[in-house]
């Protein structure tokens, strides 16, 4: 789960005021209130539907539209970056020209739209659904446990995967990074698919019924 929330997530908001000099915005400072905005509006339309529509539709969702996006993203980089002459160590932070042609800032709005795509893709599913489930799934006599050992799972994976994913941009170049999470942004679909149930309007028991074969 922490995979495809942060490494995304974690390179978009690093490099968000570049990608939005890149397509020529007057104000790239706007770039991290644009995304939180964006955020603020799905995470509140998730909340708005998730009773209606029921989780694993919005998880599923979600996932595939974090497919689109981390792998229109790693098309960016490759389009822009991913030549052979170029070093395997990319700086993000500097622009790819110092006079963007029309090719190169159109490119720049294929950057804006998936960094905007990604995050209400994660605000409208994977990003609030996981904690309501973890409340919803566990049985009383192992809740505690299990919401914890989950919340610590998650946080050590948040860590691990910010600390790392730069190294990861360097051994698999960026458009490598993302399409890498764009994979695991497959297995989230069919993980969600397989092995996710709907909770939607039913109770513990029936809930802990459903593990249970029963």
């Amino acid at each position: 789960m922490a995979f495809q929330q942060l490494s995304g997530i974690n390179a978009v908001m690093f490099y968000a005021e570049t990608i939005f000099e890149e397509a020529k915005f007057k104000e790239s400072s706007l770039a991290s209130v644009i995304v939180g905005i964006i955020q603020v509006l799905f995470t509140a339309m998730a909340a708005l539907i998730m009773d209606k529509a029921g989780r694993r539709l919005l998880l599923t969702l979600s996932g595939v539209i974090m497919v689109f996006s981390t792998s229109a993203f790693g098309a960016y980089f490759k389009l822009t970056q991913g030549g052979p002459s170029n070093s395997s160590h990319v700086d993000l932070s500097t622009p790819i020209s110092m006079e963007p042609t029309s090719a190169s800032v159109g490119l720049a709005w294929l950057a804006v739209g998936s960094m905007c795509l990604f995050i209400a893709g994660f605000a409208v599913g994977w990003g609030p659904i996981p904690w309501l489930l973890m409340s919803e799934i566990f049985p009383l006599h192992v809740k505690g446990l299990a919401t914890g050992v989950c919340v610590l799972t998650n946080w050590f994976m948040a860590f691990l995967v910010t600390k790392e994913f730069s190294s990861v941009m360097e051994v698999l170049r960026p458009y490598g990074a993302f399409w890498l999470a764009s994979a695991f942004c497959i297995f989230s679909v069919l993980f969600t698919l397989s092995c996710v149930p709907e909770t939607k309007g039913k109770t513990l028991e029936q809930i802990t019924a459903h593990f249970e074969g029963r």
